[in-house]
């Protein structure tokens, strides 16, 4: 008879605990270029009501992700940013931006400034310091 314990979490859900919503991923997205105030947080996340913006960044600084400094103790105010964790997550997110762009009939995708083509993204090895193909990557595991 099969056992009938829970499987235990793999990486992605993991991830999807910290991360799991449309409103977290806009607000570490509004953090990328750096910090901000509640309000200023407010206005870059369109349609993000006060309680849930609250919400969140206490479950994102709760997670690691994002760091609240007071700049004023009354009332209190914070200022908003990403932590190195957070930061590594605004970069995932910009690969999905990417994919999503893909998908799409209207929006862009990224663009090197320098020449104006599209970028891809790829995987790469920093021991042998090469770009490594997607068959050579290796698999992963998600259990």
């Amino acid at each position: 008879m099969p056992s009938m314990t829970a499987p235990s979490p793999g990486p992605l859900d993991e991830a999807l605990a910290k991360v799991g919503d449309r409103w977290t991923l806009l607000i570490v997205d509004a953090l990328r270029p750096g910090p901000l105030r509640f309000n200023e947080l407010a206005e870059a996340v369109a349609g993000i009501a006060p309680n849930t913006l609250s919400s969140r960044l206490k479950h994102l600084e709760s997670a690691g992700i994002v760091v609240g400094r007071l700049y004023t103790d009354r009332p209190p105010r914070s200022e908003y940013h990403l932590t190195a964790a957070g930061a590594e997550l605004a970069g995932v997110l910009r690969l999905l931006a990417a994919w999503g762009a893909n998908q799409s009939p209207t929006a862009d995708a990224p663009r090197h400034e320098l020449c104006g083509s599209a970028m891809e993204a790829r995987w790469f090895c920093p021991t042998c310091d090469r770009v490594v193909a997607d068959a050579d990557a290796g698999e992963l595991d998600y259990a």
